[in-house]
């Protein structure tokens, strides 16, 4: 069964970057599409990129769009998030997902998840 363990999280200044890092404990390219969500304490998760199999396409959301950006990890079966110029308001635990590609931005049709990891953007 698929397994996804995200790691990377942490604190960051405003207008600073991190790398979140995903990795699949099985075979994801040309199989599942992966996604990206975070959420914030009390509100619904937000999707924020999908990653089509073999990194044939990549959306991403409006919010994100231009500061995030999506690759494949240094290791086999690894997807990172590249964020830069990060806000106050991406502050939020980012979760790492799994699935049919048709449902990846809707969360509750999301086949797998991982555990996340927090990112805490201060000013």
């Amino acid at each position: 069964e698929m397994q996804l363990v995200e790691s990377g999280g942490g604190s960051v200044q405003a207008g600073g970057s991190l790398t979140l890092s995903c990795a699949a404990s099985v075979e994801v390219i040309g199989t599942f599409c992966m996604a990206w969500y975070r959420q914030i304490a009390g509100k619904e998760r937000e999707w924020l990129t999908t990653t089509y199999p073999g990194n044939s396409r990549i959306n991403y959301a409006d919010s994100v769009k231009g500061r995030f950006t999506v690759s494949p990890g240094s290791a086999k079966n690894t997807l990172d998030l590249q964020m830069n110029s990060l806000k106050l308001e991406d502050t939020a635990m980012y979760y790492c997902a799994a699935g049919d590609c048709v449902y990846m931005s809707t969360a509750a049709r999301v086949r797998y998840w991982g555990k996340g990891t927090q990112v805490t953007v201060s000013s």
